[in-house]
C-alpha cells in the first residue's frame, strides 16, 4: 500500500486549491459584479468590500433599464424564456429523431452507412457563417424567417449531428446477444428498442441530450441572423445593455449568472447520469 507524507499531502492540498480558485475566480467575480452599480465596478482599484444592491436584477425582471441618457424597455426575461424554449424543444426533436437512428445506424450495416453517418457529422464540423446566407434565402422563401419552428429547424444543425454520434457509441457498446435473446423470445425489434436498448443506453442518451442542450443554449450566431427581438435568446438578448451612454456591466454580470442558472441546476441535477454516460464504454473488452 502507498503511503505518502504530510508534505506530500499539504503541497497536493495547495496545488488543488489553486487549481480550484483558478476556475472559480470568473465565476465569482462575474457574481461580485452583478450586485454592484457600475460606478463601483470601474473603480480603480476594484474594490473587494461595497454596499451589494439588487438594481441590477431588478432592472431584468421588470425590463426597465435606467441608464445616464433615461429609461430603456429591455426584453431579458422573454429571452430568458426563448432560451429554455428553443433548446428543450429542439434537444426533444433531436433526441426524437437522433436516437432510433443511431440505433439503426449501430446494429444494422449498409452499402454507405458510415458514409450517411459521417455526413451527417460534418453539419456539425460546418462553420455557422457557411451556411447562414443560403438559410436565410430559404427561410425568407418558406416562411420560415423569424419563427420559432425555423430556428428550432435550424438548432437541429446543432444538436442531431452530436446526439447521433454520442448514442451510436454507446448502443455499439450493449452486446447484441441481449437483443437477439430477447427477440427469440417472440418480441418484435421495436419492443427489443424499447425495453432492451434505450434502458441500457439510458445513461448515455442522458449525456448527450445534456451536452445538446448547452450547445444550443450557447449558439448565438443562428438566432442573431434568423430571428427579431421577440424570438431571440438571451445569448442575443445580452446586446441591449450595450446603450449609447456605456456599457451596462452590472446587468450584464447579472444576465450572465441569470442565463447560466437553468445550465447549471440541470447539470447539477443530471450530474449522475452525466458521469455514468460520458464513462460508459470507456473501457472494451
Amino acid at each position: 500500500m502507498e503511503h505518502t507524507s504530510l508534505l506530500e499531502r499539504i503541497l497536493r492540498g495547495i496545488a488543488l486549491t489553486l487549481v480550484v480558485i483558478f476556475f472559480m475566480f470568473p465565476i465569482v467575480w462575474i457574481l461580485m459584479m452583478s450586485f454592484q452599480t457600475n460606478e463601483t465596478i470601474l473603480r480603480i482599484p476594484p474594490q473587494l468590500v461595497f454596499k451589494p444592491t439588487l438594481a441590477n436584477y431588478t432592472a431584468l425582471i421588470t425590463g426597465k433599464l435606467t441608464t445616464a441618457a433615461g429609461t430603456l424597455d429591455i426584453a431579458f426575461m422573454r429571452n430568458l424564456w426563448n432560451s429554455v424554449f428553443l433548446s428543450v424543444t429542439s434537444v426533444a426533436v433531436a433526441l426524437l429523431l437522433g436516437v432510433p437512428a443511431a440505433y439503426a445506424f449501430a446494429r444494422h450495416k449498409f452499402r454507405g452507412s458510415e458514409d450517411i453517418a459521417f455526413t451527417l457529422l460534418s453539419f456539425r464540423f460546418a462553420p455557422a457563417l457557411l451556411v447562414l446566407l443560403p438559410l436565410t434565402l430559404y427561410f425568407q422563401k418558406l416562411g420560415l424567417a423569424n419563427t420559432y419552428i425555423g430556428l428550432i429547424w435550424v438548432y437541429q444543425l446543432i444538436c442531431l449531428p452530436l446526439i447521433l454520434w454520442i448514442v451510436r457509441g454507446y448502443f455499439e457498446d450493449i452486446p447484441a446477444d441481449i437483443e437477439y435473446a430477447y427477440r427469440i423470445a417472440g418480441h418484435s425489434w421495436f419492443a427489443t428498442f424499447r425495453k432492451i436498448a434505450l434502458p441500457l443506453a439510458g445513461p448515455g442518451i442522458a449525456a448527450a441530450g445534456l451536452l445538446a442542450f448547452i450547445f444550443a443554449w450557447n449558439n448565438f450566431v443562428f438566432a442573431l441572423v434568423l430571428a427579431s427581438a421577440d424570438k431571440q435568446p438571451v445569448t442575443v438578448g445580452a446586446l441591449a445593455f450595450i446603450t449609447s451612454s456605456g456599457i451596462q456591466y452590472g446587468q450584464i454580470s447579472a444576465a450572465i449568472v441569470l442565463s447560466i442558472t437553468p445550465t447549471l441546476a440541470l447539470a447539477l441535477y443530471a450530474q449522475r447520469y452525466l458521469v455514468e454516460g460520458l464513462s460508459l464504454g470507456a473501457v472494451k473488452g
